[in-house]
């Protein structure tokens, strides 16, 4: 058994859920079969993957399993086993990518501002090492250089493009996944460089491309990158942090105007 405040919670996600799988979601996942109607749904699979992860804060496919066979018993009486359950929910890949689009576009906060963007990657480590080589996923995962940490590293990128929250962590806008060698300006131009237009955008030095922001996009999508300087080679300790400091400054008092 569950609180009653948790059960609201889960009567809400299966609600929306099954309204959003009925326009949408099932085109993602038919399935073309004699079984095109099992006892336990995709509905189900997803609500327990979501309520099981958002308030439960399980995060690893057995602990939600194990969650949803103690708790959750008299809610899906017909839940299948582990086995099962594991493949079942890998099939819904992508009726999960489109139900996190629509999910991101639905609940933006009300204190997002819409017109600066902050853009950014992290690793996401199978197998750490320069030498090692990776067993895991390996169809998706290849090796790369993760310079923040310093390290050399199998598995993928985590590519975010967020909304700044004044005081807060940002929200995401567009989230993607690709292999650890991909460069993150290459990604930014072939996956999002089209379909941007109004903001400011702030990322780290890697996506430093004068010729690709050029006045055309400044002028006809009202676009602006912002990013480090970069070190010049040889250039004294004390210049650079005068042109970190001219930098700074500048974002600061004019935050729509271009680099000084």
């Amino acid at each position: 058994m569950i609180p009653s405040e948790k059960e609201f919670k889960l009567i809400q996600i299966y609600m929306y859920i099954c309204d959003l799988y009925d326009r949408e979601l099932k085109y993602y996942c038919q399935r073309y079969s004699n079984n095109s109607n099992p006892a336990f749904t995709d509905r189900e699979i997803m609500t327990i993957y979501l309520f099981a992860g958002h308030c439960q804060k399980y995060f690893r496919i057995r602990d939600i399993y194990n969650f949803a066979s103690e708790y959750l018993s008299s809610w899906f009486p017909k839940l299948p086993s582990y086995q099962t359950f594991n493949l079942r929910l890998n099939r819904l890949n992508e009726a999960f990518r489109v139900l996190s689009t629509r999910l991101i576009s639905s609940f933006i906060p009300a204190d997002c501002n819409k017109g600066i963007s902050l853009v950014d990657s992290l690793p996401i480590i199978t197998c750490a090492g320069r030498n090692r080589q990776g067993k895991v996923a390996r169809e998706i995962t290849a090796r790369g250089y993760c310079s923040t940490k310093n390290m050399y590293c199998y598995g993928l990128k985590l590519h975010a493009l967020t909304l700044r929250r004044e005081g807060t962590i940002p929200f995401p806008k567009s989230l993607m996944v690709t292999s650890a060698e991909d460069n993150d300006l290459t990604v930014f131009k072939q996956a999002r460089g089209d379909y941007i237009s109004d903001t400011v955008i702030f990322g780290d030095k890697i996506y430093s491309d004068f010729e690709y922001f050029n006045d055309d996009k400044k002028q006809n999508r009202n676009i602006e990158m912002y990013t480090p300087v970069k070190a010049i080679k040889g250039q004294a300790e004390q210049e650079r942090q005068r042109q970190k400091l001219i930098t700074t400054c500048s974002l600061r008092l004019f935050p729509k105007s271009g680099n000084p």
